[in-house]
């Protein structure tokens, strides 16, 4: 989880290419054999795509976590070897948890991608147009960011946003093929409404798994330094860090829910109480948030 700094923002750095399913499984793997595969003349056969998709690999990649880059050079993260290492939880991307965990990933990263954790943290507007959706990202970065961006660098950051998530079996114009190779558009968080109108979608609680909704939780309290945060903070963004309840999409009754489930799920850890007439959830003991996603993937007992 990354805080937001005016400073450290990223715009139009997927060469216009949302993030496709086989990606992150292959783009790791080639990296782990060859931490120069990016740079490499031999890069467009050793990935199977074009010079373009090469670059566009290596950002998805840095913008899910699943690699560190300090703009020299990439390193793997601890996580990023947890799920894809060929001996990881999830190498091949196969369980749709991942999938969720990685759309969490992007949204809480406005360093590297900056215009999904707007969208998802700050943007509040259930429907919308894409002349609204570009003129509400142009407001932001003019009064959040120091930062100059080109007006088309915008446009392609807005394209890109709702040809990532929404389903492409509701629009004709988007080819067929795009949408079904973008794992996060499965998850149902944005859809066509009618005219030019899109609108977010709210899932059920459970369609979030538990771990991956409590891997957010337990990264949000440990940014913060808090031992306790008021169920408001969990749904809502405070503009700095991202807010579970707003990067799923959830309303406050299905956050509750989603809460009671995890305080169930791993006893002795989180609780919720009510204290001078506030909600509030509390971390009972430290926990490292990758326990919670190897508690999912391994089991209770690793």
């Amino acid at each position: 989880m990354i805080p937001l700094k005016p400073d450290r923002y990223a715009f139009g750095r997927h060469e216009t290419f949302p993030l496709r399913f086989g990606w992150l499984p292959k783009g790791y793997q080639a990296w782990s054999e060859n931490s120069n595969v990016f740079e490499d003349e031999e890069a467009t056969v050793r990935l199977g795509v074009g010079k373009n998709m090469v670059s566009a690999i290596k950002y998805w990649l840095i913008a899910t976590q699943v690699v560190q880059s300090d703009r020299q050079s990439i390193k793997s993260s601890v996580l990023g070897e947890s799920i894809f290492a060929l001996d990881g939880w999830d190498p091949y991307l196969e369980d749709d948890a991942t999938i969720w965990l990685l759309h969490w990933l992007i949204a809480s990263n406005p360093a590297e991608a900056t215009t999904p954790f707007w969208f998802f943290n700050r943007f509040h507007k259930p429907e919308f147009s894409m002349k609204e959706l570009m003129d509400a990202l142009k407001y932001f970065v003019s009064e959040q960011l120091s930062a100059r961006v080109s007006e088309a660098t915008l446009k392609h950051d807005v394209a890109l946003l709702v040809r990532m998530y929404q389903p492409t079996l509701s629009s004709k114009s988007i080819p067929l093929e795009e949408g079904l190779d973008s794992p996060v558009a499965m998850l149902g968080l944005m859809e066509f409404a009618s005219g030019s109108k899109y609108h977010e979608s709210k899932p059920e609680f459970r369609s979030v798994p538990v771990a991956i909704f409590a891997f957010s939780v337990a990264q949000l309290l440990v940014e913060s330094g808090a031992s306790n945060l008021p169920i408001e903070r969990l749904m809502r963004s405070d503009g700095t860090l991202a807010a579970p309840g707003s990067v799923f999409r959830l309303t406050e009754e299905c956050l509750i829910a989603k809460l009671e489930e995890m305080i169930a799920w791993y006893p002795g850890v989180f609780d919720l109480r009510e204290t001078a007439g506030v909600h509030q959830l509390y971390l009972l003991r430290e926990i490292e948030p990758l326990a919670l996603l190897r508690r999912h993937y391994i089991g209770a007992h690793s």
